[in-house]
């Protein structure tokens, strides 16, 4: 493995993590976002999973975005009868977004992203190195 590979690598991880963040925000800004009319869903929360990529020339495994898709879990029932999207019962459905699971996904997608950050800075160290000893 050479270090264009070590980078390639940490850069793949870094951007997982960037999109990884980003669906936790969405999720976080539309967790009270409920429909607007009688009965209507409200935001269901998004989810993103992952897969290993080979590049086959080289033998590099890195991360790629699989899919992002959407929690199929139940939405929360909450009595409001004066809210628009409340049903004829007065119940209107919340959003099945829970904030600390969101959060806490966002603190661990940060950390995965400095730590291929760090490995980036190290090779990127290694290699000046190397070469200031050629010189």
């Amino acid at each position: 493995m050479n270090f264009s590979d070590t980078i390639g690598i940490s850069a793949a991880g870094m951007q997982v993590q960037s999109k990884r963040l980003q669906v936790a925000a969405e999720n976080i800004a539309n967790a009270e976002t409920t429909g607007t009319s009688p009965g209507s869903d409200a935001y269901r929360r998004k989810t993103i999973t992952f897969k290993e990529m080979l590049d086959r020339s080289t033998g590099v495994s890195t991360v790629a975005v699989r899919d992002i898709g959407e929690d199929q879990s139940d939405f929360e029932m909450r009595y409001d009868p004066s809210h628009p999207a409340a049903d004829t019962k007065g119940m209107v459905k919340m959003p099945n977004v829970d904030t600390m699971t969101e959060i806490l996904d966002t603190h661990e997608a940060q950390h995965s992203y400095e730590a291929n950050l760090n490995t980036m800075q190290i090779t990127r160290s290694m290699l000046t190195r190397t070469i200031n000893l050629m010189k």
